[in-house]
């Protein structure tokens, strides 16, 4: 079936097909709607799950440690400082391996306070051992929910699908809602190798020492050194398993087929331009106009920016002349975090493309076309004298 909703909907019907059985809600624009939605499902009777409004957004995230803790699929959505409020229960998630989604509407981060578009928000929060998602439009967003649950669940490590604040949140689309029965067919219920419960009591992550020892049984047990390695290899390993869980999602529902990156117009192009969600699509309508005027310029969108796909980058970029990645957000005193990734990425090739940077967008900075059509264009030359620090796109002062 296709409606026209909004994004935060979108996600929200994601959330009510998996079959979530906890949902921990706390209001922060421009998140709100899409956990308003969810309660909705759950007081009509359409969703079979514990709808948990809280006090804060870290406590948020500490019910649905707790429920995924006791085998339940858990949920929370959250934008900007919310994200950054939990902050000390995003590494707890992460080290605990507890198979938690949540939903990140992308939004500026204060002070000054912003309730409007960037990507500060999530792109401060990389490190923190989850794994990242970006949607493009709505079907991308109701598809990587569902799939996000399944990856979390198989790798037990949590995953954040995230998505342009008002730009695809408040919006409205057309989208496929997939049915239930084949949705079931594809997430089967959650089954966790241990899940607390009150007739085994025990004791969960509790201070570990710093080399290996003896657990209380006589066998060698990892330290926090190994238990961290551990997090880091898998990671590493999910990058299968998100191209195995893609293929059968596409089998299932006909749908997918580019986990890692999406491009447009790129297999031929001497310049591509890159970035992370919904700017890909208006790069389009100016890769079109540039390519009837003699430019061989493309697009590529990063789906999966933690882990990094390394492999899948080189594979773009290689025989490009020159990458130019636009960015809305970046990492302070230094450049472009996506910039600095595809650069590292490349660094091992023999013959490699030439990486410039944009900064633009921030705190919802109005992108005009013009704009994004002058700079690719300005762009599509080969000086290395002009890779340099990042350049700012939209500034007036």
């Amino acid at each position: 079936m296709h409606i026209i909703e909004s994004g935060n909907v979108a996600a929200a019907i994601g959330v009510k097909l998996s079959r979530t059985q906890v949902i921990a809600a706390y209001p922060i624009t421009p998140q709100t709607p899409l956990t308003e939605k969810l309660s909705e499902f759950v007081e009509l009777g359409e969703l079979d799950a514990q709808y948990i409004p809280v006090e804060s957004e870290h406590s948020a995230l500490a019910v649905c440690i707790a429920a995924s803790s006791t085998g339940a699929r858990a949920f929370t959505g959250t934008s900007a400082n919310g994200l950054l409020y939990m902050s000390e229960q995003i590494h707890w998630a992460a080290g605990a391996r507890l198979p938690i989604v949540m939903c990140v509407v992308n939004r500026g981060i204060g002070a000054p306070w912003t309730v409007w578009n960037d990507h500060q928000d999530s792109i401060s929060q990389r490190d923190n051992g989850w794994i990242q998602i970006y949607a493009n439009d709505h079907q991308q967003i109701i598809d990587s929910v569902i799939k996000a649950f399944f990856l979390a669940e198989k790798v037990s490590i949590p995953v954040m699908v995230c998505y342009d604040g008002y730009i695809l949140s408040h919006t409205y689309m057309p989208f496929e809602i997939p049915d239930q029965s084949k949705v079931d067919e594809f997430l089967p219920k959650f089954s966790p190798n241990y899940a607390l419960h009150p007739d085994e009591p025990a004791n969960l992550n509790s201070v570990t020492f710093p080399d290996v020892r003896n657990d209380i049984r006589g066998n060698l047990a990892p330290g926090y050194m190994e238990i961290r390695h551990m997090l880091h290899r898998d990671m590493r390993e999910a990058i299968g398993e998100i191209d195995e869980i893609d293929k059968r999602y596409l089998k299932i529902f006909g749908r997918g087929g580019t986990p890692f990156v999406e491009g447009y117009k790129n297999e031929d192009a001497a310049f591509i331009a890159v970035c992370l969600g919904s700017l890909s699509y208006r790069l389009r309508d100016v890769v079109d106009t540039l390519r009837q005027e003699g430019i061989n310029v493309g697009v590529v969108s990063i789906h999966v920016y933690r882990p990094f796909p390394e492999k899948e980058v080189v594979c773009a970029f290689k025989k490009a002349k020159k990458v130019i990645v636009f960015e809305k957000a970046l990492s302070y005193g230094n450049e472009g975090a996506l910039y600095a990734d595809i650069k590292s990425a490349l660094y091992s090739c023999e013959e490699r493309p030439l990486v410039q940077n944009y900064i633009l967008g921030i705190g919802g900075r109005e992108i005009k076309t013009d704009d994004l059509y002058n700079t690719l264009k300005d762009s599509c030359t080969i000086h290395k004298s002009s890779i340099c620090q990042p350049k700012w796109i939209g500034l007036k002062m």
